[in-house]
């Protein structure tokens, strides 16, 4: 792709980009220090920018933060339907080079929900109906998106689901210790866990931090003559999810 150089729309992005990760509104001089720029250089645009909304002066300080300008147009179109066509081309990719179906789900209530699948082009596969509700806890997708929730939300989750309710105290705690290895490592895997002979691999999709998550998900038939190693699996099925987030517009965790 060429590198086409727009001075000015740079400029106004990289100001828009430094007030969504400041922590509190910025004057012009903390804009200026921080993006190596002069005062005079940024001036006329941040005017522009407050003129058409993007971003609010504090009357008091006279400081600049973000409007919900940027939130409003990002909501008008579904994020799942911008989830589903990002991750069209890399689930194909995925499926074709490494001769596996594979899906992608979110949380929906205290269940998992396919929304995507990409079949694997060799005669026997796995196949996982799209619109398929499952359990989250015994599905290794579901725990991997548990794991991600932000600390409060998934203890509402879990407060919510009838089977974590139901479980003993020590087998709520391994399940706690469970996401926490999931956390740690990056990813989810069961084995036999619904069908015997039968591998699922899960890693995220999106950022958490900003509400856009889901997991895409590979189980594997269990295979005299292994094309792929897990490894070599695994690693695929994280570039394929770094793809999709690449193509949703958004920073990986």
């Amino acid at each position: 792709m060429k590198d086409y150089k727009v001075p000015a729309l740079e400029k106004g992005l990289e100001i828009l980009e430094t007030l969504s990760s400041a922590a509190v509104p910025m004057s012009l001089t903390d804009l200026s220090r921080t993006l190596g720029r002069s005062t005079s250089e940024l001036y006329r645009m941040i005017g522009f920018l407050e003129t058409k909304g993007y971003i609010t002066k504090e009357v008091y300080s006279g400081n600049y933060h973000l409007s919900l300008k940027l939130y409003e147009l990002a909501h008008t179109h579904s994020p799942v339907d911008q989830l589903i066509r990002a991750a069209m081309l890399p689930m194909r990719e995925f499926a074709a080079d490494m001769q596996e179906s594979c899906h992608l789900g979110v949380l929906r209530n205290t269940e998992l929900i396919v929304l995507r699948q990409e079949e694997s082009p060799t005669k026997y596969r796995l196949s996982v109906e799209v619109g398929g509700r499952f359990d989250s806890l015994h599905t290794a997708s579901g725990r991997l998106l548990i794991a991600y929730l932000p600390d409060v939300e998934r203890e509402w989750f879990l407060d919510n689901h009838a089977g974590f309710a139901a479980m003993e105290a020590n087998d709520k705690a391994s399940f706690m210790n469970k996401l926490e290895q999931i956390r740690q490592v990056g990813y989810s895997s069961a084995e036999a866990e619904s069908h015997r002979g039968v591998k699922d691999f899960a890693v995220l999709v999106g950022n958490p931090k900003i509400g856009l998550m889901a997991s895409l998900a590979v189980p594997c038939l269990e295979q005299l003559h292994h094309t792929h190693s897990d490894a070599e699996l695994l690693a695929a099925l994280k570039t394929c999810a770094h793809k999709i987030t690449g193509a949703l517009g958004i920073s990986s965790i």
